[in-house]
């Protein structure tokens, strides 16, 4: 075991806070991560405060994490002492079922163990994340960095950009295509900069005429008003793909009629109450309303490769892990253009 420092949640309703804890020696095929940046998810928040109710504390937040490697396990073949490396939302899979065999380790059906909030394949202890200053990590659940992009910006990209990147690949967007993104928050300004990359017209549903010049600038083709009926109506039956990053609770029903027949519309976005849908909004086009989650280790390499081949990373604010709770209070504002990232050297100001 080794001490590692980081920030912790004690319980649901305590703010977190500097929190002393030890992690396993290496295994023959660990790799020991010094951690530079941590991303900051929704996630992070609901887990914090056990808004699903499935909590275990002490509870450290994180899985968009990116640093250094500083440790290899003596079987590690695929990373090296000073290589920059990235960990996602998964440390480990069960690796037998039919999702892990196929490469989708994300739908593994006994459960991916999350990089927090998981149970330990081996011991059964949770797991604990990013905010921290060091993870250990089996390699085959170990990402490789392109050396073109910015540490801090790329750190989002482990959730917000593989979580949009996987439904916009799997539907095969594309060139020809109209595709729409449903609101411009964490996961929103990613899809739009990677279905932009990706050849797509890309249109921006918000409910904020503030958002369209920003919009604009990250690729969007056109902006369209929610509220506004009419301009909703304007593009009845036209769209070959939506995906719904919206995170609230909304008509839903609305955004379906704007698929062609057989189009589909992808959910990302996970209001905390169910969505209700008109049935015949889908029956009568055979439209698809379908959802999506995060993406397997293979599929995520894909996109960091593609987001370096594109110069793509996320719009951040970076702040010290001192300012968590800020960050918290904030995002729940959408207070964030688009995405916190924690600096994790403001640890050392935090021991």
């Amino acid at each position: 075991m080794f001490a590692c420092t980081g920030y912790a949640a004690g319980a649901a309703d305590k703010p977190l806070a500097p929190f002393s804890f030890e992690r396993r020696d290496l295994r023959p095929k660990d790799v020991r991560i010094e951690i530079a940046y941590c991303g900051v998810c929704h996630s992070d928040l609901h887990q914090a405060r056990n808004e699903w109710k499935n909590s275990v504390y002490p509870c450290v937040p994180g899985h968009e994490i990116v640093g250094t490697v500083v440790e290899v396990g003596p079987e590690v073949s695929k990373f090296k002492v000073g290589q920059h490396a990235a960990i996602g939302c998964m440390v480990d899979s069960c690796r037998t079922c039919s999702s892990c065999k196929d490469g989708f380790e994300n739908y593994c059906e006994n459960m991916f163990v999350g990089t927090y909030n998981g149970a330990d394949k081996q011991t059964g202890e949770n797991t604990l994340g990013g905010y921290s200053d060091q993870i250990v990590c089996d390699e085959d659940f170990v990402l490789r960095l392109p050396e073109n992009l910015d540490l801090a910006a790329a750190a989002p990209l482990l959730c917000a950009g593989i979580t949009t990147y996987s439904p916009l690949r799997h539907w095969k967007v594309g060139p020809g295509q109209k595709v729409g993104i449903v609101g411009l928050g964490g996961l929103g300004h990613m899809a739009v900069k990677l279905a932009h990359a990706m050849g797509a017209k890309v249109v921006l549903f918000t409910t904020s005429p503030n958002k369209v010049e920003d919009a604009k600038k990250l690729g969007v083709d056109e902006v369209v008003i929610s509220k506004d009926k009419e301009q909703m109506r304007a593009h009845a039956s036209s769209f070959d793909f939506i995906l719904d990053c919206v995170a609230a609770q909304h008509d839903i029903n609305e955004y379906i009629v704007l698929l062609k027949r057989d189009a589909t519309l992808c959910q990302v976005g996970a209001p905390e109450d169910p969505l209700a849908v008109a049935v015949f909004t889908l029956i009568f086009s055979r439209r698809n309303f379908a959802g999506s989650l995060i993406g397997g280790i293979a599929e995520t390499q894909e996109m960091l490769d593609f987001c370096g081949e594109h110069g793509i990373t996320s719009d951040i604010e970076l702040i010290p892990i001192q300012d968590i709770e800020k960050a918290y209070t904030r995002m729940l504002k959408s207070d964030v253009k688009y995405r916190f990232v924690i600096d994790m050297k403001s640890l050392k100001q935090a021991a």
